[in-house]
């Protein structure tokens, strides 16, 4: 069962519709134009009900099927946009300075229109598909305020899949596997709070700067000596700011950054041993510390069952040895998580080639996965509701 031939027949269509939004990259919950865009092809395809405004700005559209049934599956695509400029030179560039689609949600969003209008055409099914269309999902949390706003409940979504492009992986391969495969995404701030002098006189100070360089080599105790070594965990300090003068040693030195984990139980050994660290070193030197530990993204695990319909449907299109079902988990955040913590589902990834890696300036959709994508959908819809 390869790429059908509609969706073959839909490709360039579904491509100048990526294109499009790609010019018009929106930030966030601020997808208004987007949304709208969705919301109209989704009336243009006949899709039964269609709701915006979910989750601040998502767009869910139920096309129901052939027979009585009244199971419904949930399909997901995200909508935002990246705060970078664009570097690729292509016709369809972003046309607004300092934003850019370089994760792919455009392709995403493009693909899943794209089995909208297979699935409104055909209905070979037998329940209802909930084709979802996800704001801020770059660092806002969008899906956690779609479940919250009751998605799940009001459109009686069962069973939940997403999909996310990966540059690397040739077109027309799938990867994804059982369990946790993408990370929990905290984040920190933290200010170290001394004493500021003269350079010159160390002695009279308390000095951030010295006991921030010292926290910041400790945190990696973590991972090489707190967690257990086959239970994956990442800190990652990105920010260090302090001081003003090559003369004068600052009152108060902020460094912030991000602890990833795949496990509940080292998520919360991670944030306990962090602030312990920091504790203990400001207070061997005098000193205090501001602490501000959030809580992002939880861990996106795949439910075994659905990960293996998610499988056995890639494989009917790609072939069995164009699908790895075990790769390994990314410390990457997803916030598909909070729709899988909802419902089962699985997440799966599809390859978008030699391309530039995700969050690049130079990144692109490869057009080429599109019918892939949507061949996945359409053949994973019909499978789970039948006729």
């Amino acid at each position: 069962m390869p790429i059908l031939n509609r969706a073959a027949e839909l490709q360039d269509e579904v491509a100048e519709w990526r294109r499009h939004i790609h010019a018009r990259p929106e930030l966030l919950f601020a997808v208004e134009n987007t949304a709208a865009f969705v919301a109209e092809k989704l009336k243009e395809f006949g899709v039964d009900e269609i709701v915006t405004g979910i989750g601040r700005t998502g767009v869910v559209g139920l096309i129901k099927g052939k027979g009585e049934g009244r199971r419904t599956v949930g399909l997901r695509a995200d909508m935002d946009a990246l705060p970078l400029t664009e570097i690729t030179g292509k016709p369809w560039a972003s046309k607004t300075p300092g934003k850019m689609h370089a994760c792919g949600h455009d392709g995403h969003t493009a693909m899943l229109l794209g089995a909208a209008k297979y699935l409104a055409e055909t209905r070979n099914f037998n329940g209802n598909v909930a084709v979802i269309f996800q704001p801020a999902e770059e660092g806002g949390g969008g899906g956690n305020l779609m479940v919250k706003d009751g998605m799940m409940e009001r459109f009686d979504i069962e069973e939940v899949y997403g999909m996310h492009n990966l540059p690397g992986l040739p077109v027309g391969q799938f990867a994804t596997r059982k369990g946790a495969i993408m990370a929990a995404t905290d984040e920190f701030t933290v200010t170290i709070k001394g004493r500021g002098g003269h350079a010159a006189q160390p002695h009279k100070t308390i000095d951030p700067i010295a006991i921030g360089a010292q926290i910041v080599a400790n945190l990696q105790m973590i991972a090489s000596r707190t967690a257990d070594p086959l239970r994956s965990v990442v800190v990652s300090v990105t920010k260090f700011n302090a001081g003003f003068a090559h003369n004068v040693i600052p009152n108060d030195a902020t460094f912030a950054g991000t602890v990833r984990t795949l496990d509940p139980e080292v998520r919360t050994l991670a944030e306990t041993r962090f602030r312990q660290i920091i504790e203990g070193l400001v207070a061997a030197h005098g000193a205090e510390a501001e602490i501000s530990f959030h809580r992002n993204y939880p861990v996106t695990v795949n439910h075994p069952d659905e990960t293996e319909h998610a499988v056995a449907t890639a494989s009917a299109i790609a072939g069995e040895a164009n699908v790895n079902a075990e790769i390994d988990p990314m410390m990457g955040g997803e916030d598909f998580s909070y729709m899988l913590n909802a419902r089962p589902g699985a997440f799966i990834f599809i390859g978008n080639g030699d391309s530039a890696g995700l969050h690049n300036p130079a990144y692109d959709f490869n057009d080429e996965a599109i019918a892939h994508g949507i061949s996945y959908w359409v053949r994973l819809a019909e499978q789970r509701l039948g006729l």
